[in-house]
């Protein structure tokens, strides 16, 4: 599977997923927001953001109606406070307190995390809202929406600089258990070890072939698993008769419950 290609001389082809490998070799792929939906978002955010400040102009006006300049002023002075945290705080307030969702982003089934697939914390939020301005000029976000069209993960400059990523959480269906048909039986099972030595990255890979055997020919089902059985047999030393069996019973032992 190619990785990031930060370190190479030729840059990746784009794509929408993002996988991230954890140290225990546990791959999770994550689904990235474009700069469409993330648009989107942003605009629901500025209407939010908008009523909060008109309330308070509203309260800031009333104050001007009564005809008492200390009040008056005292309401100008806390419109201005509440468009300053507005603006810089807003964003932080709620993906701190909601796990990386502003309400724009909870509608639109967005989340901020960390680069690494890690909840999103306050100093994180901060630093990348803090770069919001940058990303705003000369306006309407023109260096923000050139540089995440440029970047494989849709990353603005508060994202870099802060090692975050907007990932999309779709609602998808989970795919069935896969069931081995037939059951495997004790005498099948005895000859392999109860804990296979298989990564995860064996064990996805087995399961693929499994979930497509179904739709193969016998002779292209064989074919396919003819070319990893004997990997797995050398490493366990053990034999087969039939590698698609053989590939199906070892999946069990991988994945199977006490």
């Amino acid at each position: 599977m190619a990785r990031d290609g930060s370190h190479g001389a030729e840059r990746e082809p784009f794509d929408t997923t993002a996988v991230i490998e954890t140290p225990e070799h546990v791959r999770f792929h994550y689904q990235l927001a474009g700069p469409a939906r993330r648009i989107v978002a942003y605009v629901i955010d500025l209407l939010f953001r908008g009523a909060i400040v008109f309330g308070i102009a509203i309260v800031a006006s009333i104050g001007s109606i009564t005809g008492s300049e200390g009040l008056a002023g005292a309401g100008m002075g806390a419109m201005l406070l509440v468009i300053f945290a507005v603006e810089w705080g807003y964003y932080v307030l709620l993906e701190t307190l909601t796990s990386g969702r502003s309400i724009g982003k909870r509608a639109l089934r967005l989340r901020v995390v960390k680069r690494g697939g890690l909840p999103l914390g306050f100093g994180d939020s901060v630093l990348r809202n803090l770069l919001r301005a940058a990303d705003f000029l000369p306006s309407f976000y023109a260096i923000g929406l050139l540089v995440m069209g440029n970047d494989r993960w849709f990353r603005r400059l508060g994202d870099m600089v802060a090692g975050t990523l907007v990932i999309s959480e779709e609602r998808v269906l989970m795919q069935q258990a896969l069931q081995i048909k037939p059951q495997p039986t004790p005498t099948e099972l005895q000859r392999l070890p109860e804990r296979p030595p298989l990564s995860p990255g064996d064990v996805e890979a087995i399961e693929l072939f499994l979930r497509r055997a179904g739709e193969l020919s016998p002779a292209r089902e064989n074919e396919l698993a003819e070319m990893i059985a004997p990997i797995y047999a050398r490493r366990l030393g053990v034999r087969y008769r039939d590698a698609a069996r053989f590939l199906a019973l070892l999946y069990h032992r991988a994945t199977e419950r006490a």
